[in-house]
């Protein structure tokens, strides 16, 4: 069979997903990119909130899905539902803990009547904890982990300086990798599994390089910890002469060295600055030095002469100009839709069965076939 015409990797799996907003319709739009059958269960009479907070940011999470009306309150619906959790292979849910305990479809006696399914929770701060039945959403999940302690500009506090939804996005990565782990677990042991995802949790985890880091350094008080991770010499997003920005990260002394070379870095290109300890006290003059360089030329010359000197840089994209990059159209990244100014990314690892574009559009509210 060749790639061309091999079924979608999840093409046998299917999933009865319960979830609302972000992290669990992001986690069910990837598997069900992958193949998976992914039946949304909404509530009546409008269904998941995001359809009327964010009809576009629900259109991009919920290609491809079909919508089930269900009032779980009621006997006759909830056991239509449950007849449905009885032919699928992973459930999604990411109400606050003991809701669908309340409904009689918690973990424990759902996957008592079916051992295999995969029971997928998606919340906060996890099952259990002081802080379970906390409400939040994802810069508290950052505060708690220690991420927004890090985050900001030098000398300035705490602040969420990154324009994506973190904790939101990784948890939904961290549960479609276990719940990936854990279908071909089954294959083995023939059983499923209830997979606790905390959002706090998740984001802990990717904290793991900067606390490793921290402990090599010695690096014990907040104010150590946050000169470590926000000052860098020669990293940063740099302002140009016509207004737009290059990033450049010459972390490295091999780069560093490159970018001597390639810009008139003047009185910093010395022999006693060769090595990174060296540089890292003196990061604030040395960026500065480089802003003052790079306001007097263009991005566009100044990209290509460090591209000419194998240093790392890109220019900093705008969302409205990713589609028309080449490095991205090259790639066939973005799906066609027509009028969009924009497009959708694509499922950004080429894979056999995988067909861009093939999803269409969300569903209409209760289009499902139970």
């Amino acid at each position: 069979m060749t790639a061309g015409t091999a079924p979608p990797p999840l093409a046998d799996i299917t999933v009865i997903d319960f979830s609302e907003l972000l992290p669990g319709p992001f986690f069910t739009q990837n598997l069900a990119e992958l193949g998976a059958r992914v039946i949304k269960i909404e509530r009546p009479p409008g269904g998941d909130n995001l359809r009327r907070m964010g009809p576009g940011l629900f259109d991009a999470l919920h290609r491809g899905k079909q919508s089930l009306l269900a009032d779980l309150k009621d006997e006759a619906q909830r056991a239509r539902v449950r007849a449905l959790i009885g032919q699928a292979d992973v459930l999604v849910e990411s109400y606050r803990p003991g809701v669908m305990a309340r409904l009689g479809l918690d973990a424990a006696r759902v996957r008592a009547e079916f051992p295999r399914l995969i029971y997928v929770s998606l919340s906060g701060y996890g099952q259990q904890g002081p802080w379970a039945d906390l409400p939040g959403h994802d810069i508290n999940y950052l505060a708690a982990a220690g991420v927004l302690a890090v985050s900001g500009t030098p000398g300035g506090g705490p602040a969420q300086s990154f324009g994506l939804p973190l904790a939101d996005l990784c948890s939904a990565m961290y549960a479609l990798s276990s719940t990936l782990a854990a279908l071909y677990q089954r294959q083995h042991t023939g059983a499923g599994q209830h997979l606790d995802v905390a959002l706090a949790d998740c984001a802990l985890h990717w904290m793991n390089p900067r606390l490793a880091a921290y402990r090599e350094a010695g690096a014990h008080t907040l104010a150590e910890q946050r000169q470590a991770t926000l000052v860098k010499p020669a990293y940063g997003a740099f302002a140009c002469r016509d207004g737009r920005h290059l990033s450049i990260a010459a972390l490295e002394d091999h780069f560093w060295a490159r970018l001597c070379q390639a810009l008139d870095l003047a009185p910093y290109a010395t022999a006693a600055l060769r090595q990174m300890p060296a540089r890292k006290a003196m990061a604030g003059a040395i960026n500065a030095r480089i802003a003052e360089v790079l306001a007097e030329r263009d991005l566009n010359e100044v990209f290509t002469l460090l591209q000419k000197h194998d240093i790392p840089a890109a220019p900093v994209i705008g969302p409205s100009e990713l589609a028309a990059l080449p490095q991205f159209a090259q790639r066939d990244k973005f799906e066609a839709e027509a009028g969009q100014r924009l497009p959708l990314a694509r499922y950004p690892v080429a894979m056999a069965g995988v067909r861009p574009g093939r999803l269409g559009v969300a569903p209409v509210l209760g289009n499902a076939r139970a």
